[in-house]
């Protein structure tokens, strides 16, 4: 027989020296088409599976060269059978050093861009309804998380409620945006329309008015934290037909902080402030721009500021005029030529639409900016992944925040090979001095832990970190009842 272990390896050793376990917060599944193709078909019927064979998997078309051969091999092909094969995987996660793992999709990040609604619908009920009954027998070491298309909050609720209330999964998989045609080219001629692209976000402006609100109530009501796991790739600037790492290189930076922005712009933070939100495969690198971004533009841009030292009709003209007159050295410098400019007619319009970029988000001070973006964002980081520090650079993050970045393997794809060697990858960071222990035990543990027992204190029930994580969560219920004395 083959030996499908190393229990030798550099992680497995790193690992012996943690008194906590390591939760990876986003493994991956290789699904099997062939069977994922019986669920289509009974699922969705004969004539909608012929659909599908004819159509092609979803995410695959000549005008963007998408991932290929991304599946381990060679002398690593024990790893591409572990992450078909639930009980392998299950078995084989001490070997890489980890206790538990969340396991996300690969085929579903492109079928939640399916255009064709039925076809949508019903590839996201396979997937959810395979993925059931494929880690039914190794809960207490793996979950797998739903997919949950995105394009109307009806379509998402209704598969929200069967895939927790029916299937029983704990996590769901979202994309914070639809890609769907432009509608006045598809109006005119849908094949053509079939060639465009609109990208609208589902809390920023969401396409024809639709409102997301009950499905973020539906998310807390049920007591499940949504991933953002989607990226830029098949938009405008990530286009090559040839080169794949062209396209792929920060497609989930892209998509991961177009969805946080518009959460935070939208007002969606303010209104669900117990929803956590996990942003995957993206890094923390952008997190921490944007997070001070937001710092460094709400100085200049909030209202106060704009009317005290940007407001035109508090221009000293007269100043501007003695300036001109002293300095203007050209002709079209002079000070006529600068108070006739004055008089054209875009220079007297005056701002209709709303001024206060912020209002949505409640935000009136540095401090509610911090307080929204900090404590219910989560996002994963891949053990090879230098940035990650940012994440915790209290020196760099204002405020000195430290962001919850969380260990996420990616372990199913091209980039992890050898799953045996992810977390002596993301050991190194301590190795080199750019994170402490302490946050190292913050990025493999306790955060993941945190995002999703502030959720469901039930998440890890019956799981092989239930007790670890339970005296965790405790202890930071203590630590906080203590502080609000």
């Amino acid at each position: 027989m083959r030996e499908v272990h190393t229990l030798n390896s550099k992680s497995a050793a790193v690992k012996k020296r943690l008194d906590y376990p390591v939760i990876d917060a986003d493994a991956h599944v290789l699904e099997c088409e062939w069977a994922l193709m019986d669920y289509i078909r009974d699922i969705g019927g004969p004539k909608l599976a012929a659909k599908f064979e004819k159509g092609g998997r979803p995410g695959y078309t000549s005008s963007h060269r998408s991932m290929f051969w991304a599946a381990p091999s060679g002398k690593y092909t024990i790893d591409r059978a572990t992450c078909m094969l639930p009980k392998l995987y299950a078995e084989r996660l001490e070997d890489a050093g980890i206790d538990f793992a969340v396991v996300y999709t690969t085929y579903g990040i492109s079928a939640n861009q399916v255009r064709d609604d039925e076809m949508r619908q019903v590839l996201a009920r396979s997937l959810n309804t395979l993925y059931a009954e494929m880690f039914d027998e190794v809960k207490d070491r793996m979950t797998p998380s739903a997919i949950i298309p995105t394009w109307t909050p009806e379509e998402a609720i209704a598969e929200l409620e069967y895939a927790v209330n029916t299937l029983g999964l704990k996590t769901v998989t979202i994309s914070g945006e639809v890609r769907d045609a432009v509608p006045e080219v598809a109006a005119v001629d849908p094949k053509l329309g079939a060639l465009t692209q609109r990208v609208t976000s589902i809390c920023m402006e969401p396409r024809d008015g639709n409102d997301y609100d009950p499905f973020w109530q539906r998310l807390i009501d049920l007591k499940v934290l949504p991933a953002g796991h989607s990226g830029a790739q098949k938009t405008q600037r990530r286009q090559s037909p040839n080169c794949y790492s062209f396209n792929r290189l920060g497609t989930f930076s892209v998509g991961n902080e177009f969805f946080a922005r518009s959460l935070f712009f939208s007002g969606v933070l303010k209104r669900f402030p117990r929803l956590n939100v996990a942003f995957l495969e993206g890094g923390v690198a952008w997190a921490s721009q944007l997070y001070n971004d937001l710092m460094e533009i709400f100085e200049k841009r909030n209202l106060d500021w704009i009317y005290e030292h940007q407001d035109p009709s508090k221009l000293d003209v007269a100043l501007m005029e003695e300036m001109f007159d002293r300095y203007g050295h050209m002709d079209y410098m002079s000070k006529e030529k600068w108070r006739a400019c004055q008089e054209l007619p875009q220079s007297r319009i005056h701002e209709t639409r709303p001024m206060n970029d912020f209002e949505a988000a409640g935000v009136t001070s540095r401090e509610e900016i911090r307080d929204q973006f900090v404590p219910n964002f989560y996002y994963g980081a891949e053990a090879d992944d230098k940035m990650t520090a940012l994440a915790f650079n209290d020196k760099l993050n204002h405020f000195g925040a430290k962001l919850k970045a969380v260990f996420s393997s990616d372990i199913g794809h091209w980039d992890v090979p050898d799953m045996s060697g992810v977390l002596h990858e993301a050991w190194e960071m301590v190795e080199h001095e750019t994170i402490t222990e302490d946050d190292f035990k913050l990025f493999v543990f306790e955060n993941t832990a945190e995002m999703h027992c502030k959720m469901n204190p039930d998440f890890y029930k019956g799981t092989a970190v239930e007790d670890a994580v339970t005296k965790l969560m405790a202890g930071r219920q203590k630590t906080s009842a203590s502080a609000a004395e």
